[in-house]
């Protein structure tokens, strides 16, 4: 009896903090079909008048542009950005974790140092580099650094799985005459499939909650993204549209949500397979 009423206990305190954690987004969710003008008289998360309009008037965007654009620009980003650092941190890896070359272990110590560089530290050179090659207000300063692997996170991270293939592989294929690229593509390769899926996961999620970067590089509003898009809603000297802002939020979270639930296995595996907790 006494072990019932400590298991009632832990529920509700599991419960009650869990309510705390969510509440925000379940106030979000609500204000979303709440009329603006009532958004924020009401505390409860259970709107007492439902209204779309919020949707329609938010998906008309800002400035002219729709938010069709917005979630294309977004998408575009998105999938530029996974391609990249797919393909370059995966042969990265490859390299630090199979191959012999001068330097190596000194270039990898460097690469491990650069996850703790902070973003803002090289933000001005990148931005000064960029503007010289007329690419600010483009999407190229955006994903061309993803194909020239940037990203140390995911190297360190597909480094580590690639180390828990069995070298056999290797030699099995190098007999049947393969080389290292061939090995890479025909064997390697397949065989990261969790780690290259949590690799892309990942970038889809920082990638579309991106807003620094992409505030500083892109001001034409029809190369917004969806985040930028959100921004455009608060007006500090006028009237800001929150009811339009929280419909189109509670829209923006949806493809992270499909591509996680979709995804969510091949993610824990990844994560598992690698060592990282």
């Amino acid at each position: 009896m006494k072990r019932k009423y400590a298991n009632i206990m832990k529920f509700s305190v599991l419960f009650v903090g869990a309510f705390v954690m969510l509440y925000p987004l379940l106030w979000m969710i609500s204000s979303a079909f709440k009329p603006t003008e009532i958004i924020f008289r009401e505390v409860s998360i259970i709107p007492t008048e439902v209204t779309l309009e919020n949707f329609m008037e938010g998906w008309q965007g800002i400035s002219g542009v729709s938010f069709t654009t917005f979630f294309s620009n977004s998408f575009i980003i998105v999938g530029l950005c996974i391609v990249g650092n797919v393909i370059t941190c995966s042969m990265a890896a490859y390299a630090f974790a199979r191959l012999n070359f001068s330097l190596k272990t000194l270039l990898f110590a460097l690469m491990l140092g650069s996850i703790m560089l902070p973003y803002h530290v090289l933000l001005i050179p990148q931005y000064l580099i960029f503007n010289y090659l007329g690419w600010v207000d483009t999407f190229l300063p955006l994903f061309i650094p993803k194909f020239l692997a940037t990203d140390a996170f995911f190297i360190f991270l597909m480094v580590q799985f690639v180390r828990g293939i069995p070298r056999e592989l290797d030699n099995a294929a190098r007999i049947d005459g393969c080389g290292p690229v061939q090995i890479f593509s025909r064997i390697i390769f397949p065989l990261m499939l969790p780690a290259i899926v949590t690799t892309a996961i990942f970038t889809f999620i920082w990638t579309w909650n991106d807003f620094f970067s992409q505030y500083i590089y892109l001001s034409n509003p029809n190369l917004w993204t969806v985040s930028l898009a959100l921004r455009g809603f608060l007006d500090a000297m006028g009237e800001s549209q929150w009811g339009a802002m929280f419909a189109m939020s509670l829209l923006s979270i949806v493809p992270i949500f499909i591509f996680f639930i979709a995804f969510q296995k091949l993610l824990i595996e990844g994560i598992a397979t690698t060592g990282i907790k």
